[in-house]
């Protein structure tokens, strides 16, 4: 936050506190404490000191003045809220609009004079009315005057507790009660806690009746208190959303190379349900990837199964024709093709109910939704010729599956070569998905603290495909650290910044064991089999298998016929040999460089001193082999071509597999 916009909301502060400074002193240097070291927060308050005295309103200056004065602060309140628009996100003007609440709210003896400004502040920020009237509900009742309202959600330690609203979650041991606000425009949590028991959020104390930001992987811990997740209230607010809910199943999972018949993936079970964002870690060669192929339905496990909603992906893949989706760690783009055409193309492949114009519209609609629609008629090229970025080469990969919406996606390495930025980019389109109801896998390598807890849950590899975790990412460090006896094994996050460091996980996992000169030997401390056991005892044997029944997951995807798969195959494959000029200039020129080569080896010469007036084509003794060689030479070009171009779309083939089209419409369009 820049100095500007900081002294703008001091001023905010200020102008509203009116006659009530030292009131809402309190709750300003909260709020720059928050942000702010402590001689900076200092500065402010003294700031916010003499800013009140200026803008205070003294009885003696009679109504009039009062008046004039009450009119100028509007004016500078709408002025100083077109500064904070300039600047900051819609997410962070709802956490200033809290604190303004809470300030005008903490007054013995507040008007409808501060109310007044607060509302034009709302007004101000693009705020919608039922989120500020929420907000003023959150900040301002007791849980015990809390309508019954979808936007919050109450978590105690009494199941049977009769207040009166809709969602509760309960929190083993918790001694009163924890209150959630959810905005979902921005979806943005708030949380308020009413109870005497000393609470942590993010390791930090829970001021008693305070409001908090409940951001992505926070978690709310006390001494006899079971720990309440951001996931954990995320999902109460995601159940009554979507239409059908989606489970996941792999159940007693195995995996041996059929070329080896060595172990790749040892027992594993993993259980989830749509609405959730789960990530796959591990070192080089501990089977992430064939873990993800297993799960994805690229490959068939040796032994277990593999379910959604009950269907066996492997053995019943026509039930759930389009529910799967993947992206793979490599391109799978037509690189000759725009933006727009790749993703065009891919609709028109997985959509044949719709219209030109719907389609169309959908396109675009993907597009402004990744960040793409200014890009959309620039040609995606290849890696030694770019043209648009990395960041949003992989946002494309990703809108080719989100355009047909999966209801689960497996991700392969999705922050892979990209900049911090790009990558959370990236994760951000990802986490928007689990929103809508989706299921999302990703396999991640040293992920960022703000990506990190991202996940709802983490899964863990060890080196020979050994499951040694399974549960929430933040947890996952606390878990290695008692495992080992760590001296600080009950911190899992800076307790200044917030920050987590992923890397403690694999920094204890793959400790190496000291001889006796104080040298690393390659001996770890800590075998994968003995963190198997580990696992095994602690997590393994208690994930619960949950029997519902399910209805038969649908999708919005739609199969044209295998002529008009031909027909895209055709135009789409025309289009982009057509923006390729190497391509088309070595084609064009290659049948007849051929056949002047062709013509230079047979030329038939007449026989000297035979007699012969010059050249006749029927004593021509060369005709044969010249229609001979010429068919040679036109299959060897037809072949040539077309085998190329199927090598070359290796990739995109193993992508359009999930969209479950004709083979022999591929094979047609690429032969004609």
């Amino acid at each position: 936050m820049s100095a500007g916009i900081l002294r703008a909301l001091v001023q905010l502060f200020a102008i509203i506190a009116g006659g009530n400074k030292s009131s809402g002193r309190e709750i300003v240097a909260l709020f720059l404490r928050q942000q702010l070291n402590k001689e900076l927060v200092n500065h402010y308050l003294a700031m916010f000191d003499e800013l009140a005295e200026k803008h205070h309103t003294h009885k003696q200056n009679g109504k009039e003045v009062s008046e004039k004065r009450t009119s100028l602060n509007s004016v500078k309140v709408l002025r100083i809220c077109d500064q904070i628009n300039d600047e900051l996100a819609q997410k962070e003007k709802l956490f200033v609009l809290l604190r303004l609440l809470e300030f005008v709210n903490a007054f013995d003896n507040h008007h409808t004079q501060e109310w007044t400004f607060v509302s034009t502040v709302s007004e101000a920020f693009n705020v919608e009315e039922e989120d500020f009237a929420n907000l003023s509900i959150f900040v301002s009742s007791n849980v015990e005057l809390l309508p019954e309202l979808d936007s919050f959600l109450i978590a105690n330690g009494d199941v049977h507790d009769e207040a009166e609203i809709k969602r509760k979650l309960h929190c083993e041991g918790l001694k009163g009660q924890l209150l959630f606000l959810r905005i979902q425009s921005e979806n943005l949590f708030f949380v308020r806690y009413f109870g005497t028991e000393a609470l942590q959020l993010n390791g930090q104390a829970f001021n008693n009746e305070r409001a908090y930001v409940l951001s992505q992987g926070a978690s709310i811990r006390g001494p006899k208190t079971g720990t309440i997740f951001y996931s954990d209230v995320l999902h109460q607010f995601l159940d009554s959303y979507g239409d059908i809910k989606i489970v996941y199943r792999a159940e007693n999972i195995s995996y041996y190379f059929p070329h080896n018949s060595k172990q790749a993936l040892h027992q594993l079970n993993i259980i989830e349900e749509s609405g959730s964002i789960i990530g796959i870690m591990g070192g080089s060669g501990a089977g992430k990837s064939t873990l993800l192929n297993v799960l994805n339905g690229n490959m068939p496990p040796t032994y277990g199964t593999v379910t959604i909603n009950g269907y066996n992906i492997h053995n019943e893949a026509e039930k759930i024709e389009g529910v799967l989706g993947y992206v793979a760690q490599d391109d799978s783009l037509i690189e000759e093709l725009t933006v727009f055409q790749n993703l065009y193309y891919n609709a028109k492949l997985c959509f044949a109910s719709k219209t030109e114009d719907e389609i169309n519209a959908l396109v675009n609609e993907t597009l402004k939704s990744i960040g793409l629609y200014e890009t959309k008629e620039l040609k995606v090229g290849s890696v030694l010729e770019k043209t648009i970025s990395g960041g949003q080469r992989k946002r494309l990969n990703i809108a080719l599956e989100l355009i047909r919406e999966p209801s689960v996606l497996f991700v392969d390495e999705p922050t892979s070569g990209l900049s911090s930025r790009d990558s959370e980019n990236i994760m951000d389109l990802l986490k928007e998905l689990t929103l809508r109801g989706k299921l999302v896998f990703v396999v991640i390598h040293q992920p960022s603290s703000d990506i990190f807890k991202m996940f709802d849950k983490l899964f863990i590899l060890d080196q020979g495909g050994f499951p040694i975790y399974y549960g929430n990412p933040v947890e996952s460090i606390l878990h290695f650290k008692r495992l080992v006896n760590h001296v600080n094994h009950n911190d899992s996050e800076c307790s200044h910044c917030g920050n987590v460091n992923p890397e403690q996980i694999f920094n204890i996992i793959e400790s190496k064991v000291v001889d006796e000169y104080g040298n690393l030997t390659e001996h770890r401390k800590i075998t994968p089999q003995e963190w198997n056991n580990f696992f095994n005892v602690i997590i393994g044997n208690h994930i619960k298998v949950k029997d519902k029944v399910l209805d038969t997951p649908q999708s919005a995807f739609s199969l044209p016929s295998r002529f008009f798969q031909a027909l895209v195959y055709t135009v789409r494959d025309v289009r982009s040999k057509l923006s390729n000029r190497q391509y088309m200039l070595v084609n064009f020129l290659e049948a007849p460089v051929l056949a002047l080569v062709l013509t230079l080896f047979i030329k038939f010469y007449p026989p000297v001193g035979a007699g012969s007036s010059g050249y006749t084509f029927f004593e021509n003794l060369n005709i044969p082999q010249y229609f001979f060689i010429s068919v040679i030479v036109s299959l060897f070009l037809g072949l040539t071509v077309s085998a190329e171009e199927i090598i070359r779309d290796q990739k995109i083939l193993k992508r359009e597999k999930y969209l479950n089209l004709s083979r022999g419409s591929y094979l047609f369009s690429k032969i004609g």
